[in-house]
């Protein structure tokens, strides 16, 4: 049930009109019931796992906050930990290992396809693993109280706008507005929420979807069929097509979720205006982010080790980071690569920085224009099938830079596509405020909306796409 879908709306106006009737408890039911009907319009059979995973880390959550000693606590943890990630690895990661078995089996001179376990992916599993985890963390750290409500809990880890694609939630801001009555759907709150909603569809339908077909024409062509320039676009194309796709699900989430009450992470904040890694990362799907370094940066020893231990602390959480995204060792390299860009940006800029304060505005050009060809390019490791097909395509960039039909088309479709709305976030950018739409006068904030409800009905993609991070 993807949230462009008329299905998804329909499912959306009959759960807001009942919960809207509905007092604090009966609301939680309500949603509770509602969030296990959209994960079964996926696949219904995965419903046992996120049952599985609620049921497992809401015992031992309990297990974990009224155990007395050190040691049982710490046994407790290990236990939602392991299980956790078992879930997580077996379904996400078995197939992989197994396959890169058969690949050493193979060049040994032995049969590895029988060994190969193919299993489909459960559509969020690692949003709702992540959200358990933080949860059972939080409670040994005692950062946030035990919920001892299983349909609070149930709530928090399977809350539909959020489930399969984020922002991933956090048991200290999240669940406390499962646990206490919402404030209801006041005129600021209706008004950033279709703000949101609407920003949201346009990013998803009328960027990402239009540009999904440019990118696939050039991860799906011979790179030897192809020249610098086309190839280029096609990285600019997947770079848009991945952020208005994740962006726009992001939006519609927090839009949706302010209209009941709810309060989500914001997940992005114009990440193509960074003007370093580190900029880029505190604008880029901040809810992983900041879950990478809380969970796994700080506990692996983050700055306390000295200069070296740093570094490869950082490193090793982006490589993480980057598996986390799939079983490919496409999605490592990228994770290693933006790894790597972090370390020498701390080492060779990060001291100098502190001390220089904010740059020129010219210097602040450059690095912005820099820092986004620099991450477009380690999308390309992200989107390519293999890293041959990535080594290809970006030995292809030294050549052919002539401006063919192709490279003509996808130049102008960006222009009319992303051009405007590039616009629109840079004066985001230059007013410092992610809702300034909802605060300007009522006749330009009806301009807006107007373009982007008709730009939503009549330039619709050639075939729709589903979101990518529903892979994941």
């Amino acid at each position: 049930m993807w949230f462009n879908s008329f299905g998804f709306w329909l499912f959306f106006v009959l759960m807001i009109t009942v919960y809207a009737r509905l007092q604090h408890r009966g609301q939680n039911l309500w949603l509770l019931a509602g969030s296990y009907f959209f994960y079964g319009c996926f696949d219904w059979r995965f419903l046992s796992l996120i049952l599985f995973c609620t049921l497992l880390n809401f015992w031992t959550g309990l297990r974990i906050a009224d155990a007395t000693e050190g040691r049982e606590r710490r046994r407790w943890l290990a236990l939602s930990l392991v299980l956790s990630l078992l879930l997580l690895g077996v379904f996400k990661y078995l197939g992989f290992f197994t396959h890169e078995a058969a690949r050493v089996l193979s060049w040994m001179g032995i049969d590895g396809s029988p060994w190969i376990i193919e299993l489909a992916l459960p559509a969020g599993i690692s949003f709702f693993t992540f959200h358990a985890l933080s949860y059972t963390i939080d409670i040994y750290r005692k950062h946030t109280q035990v919920c001892r409500s299983f349909v609070d809990y149930a709530l928090f880890i399977s809350f539909f706008p959020q489930l399969v694609a984020g922002p991933i939630g956090r048991s200290t801001q999240l669940l406390p507005q499962m646990e206490n009555p919402r404030p209801k759907c006041d005129a600021v709150r209706f008004r950033e929420g279709l703000y949101l909603v609407l920003s949201g569809l346009f990013l998803k339908v009328v960027i990402a979807d239009n540009m999904a077909w440019l990118a696939s024409h050039i991860f799906s062509a011979l790179p030897e069929t192809l020249g610098g320039l086309e190839v280029l676009l096609g990285i600019y194309a997947f770079a848009f097509q991945i952020y208005g796709d994740f962006a726009g699900y992001s939006a519609i989430a927090c839009g949706t979720a302010l209209w009941m009450g709810f309060e989500l992470m914001t997940n992005f904040r114009r990440p193509y205006f960074a003007t370093d890694p580190r900029d880029f990362w505190q604008r880029w799907h901040i809810s992983l982010s900041t879950w990478l370094r809380d969970y796994l940066y700080i506990p692996l020893g983050g700055n306390r080790g000295g200069a070296w231990a740093t570094n490869r602390n950082l490193w090793v959480t982006m490589v993480l980071g980057g598996l986390w995204h799939g079983a490919a060792w496409t999605f490592v390299i990228w994770g290693a690569i933006h790894g790597l860009w972090l370390v020498c940006h701390r080492l060779l800029v990060g001291d100098q920085k502190r001390r220089e304060g904010r740059s020129s505005s010219a210097v602040s050009f450059l690095k912005w224009i820099v820092t986004f060809h620099l991450v477009c390019l380690t999308w390309l490791a992200f989107r390519a099938d293999s890293l041959d097909q990535a080594l290809a395509l970006l030995g292809r960039l030294g050549t052919g830079w002539t401006l063919t039909d192709f490279a003509q088309t996808s130049l102008s479709l960006m222009i009319f596509f992303v051009g405007p709305w590039m616009l629109f976030e840079a004066w985001l950018e230059h007013r410092r405020d992610d809702v300034a739409v909802t605060k300007i006068a009522w006749p330009l904030r009806a301009v807006f909306y107007a373009y982007l409800v008709l730009m939503l009905l009549f330039f619709p993609p050639p075939v729709p796409a589903e979101f990518i991070y529903f892979r994941f």
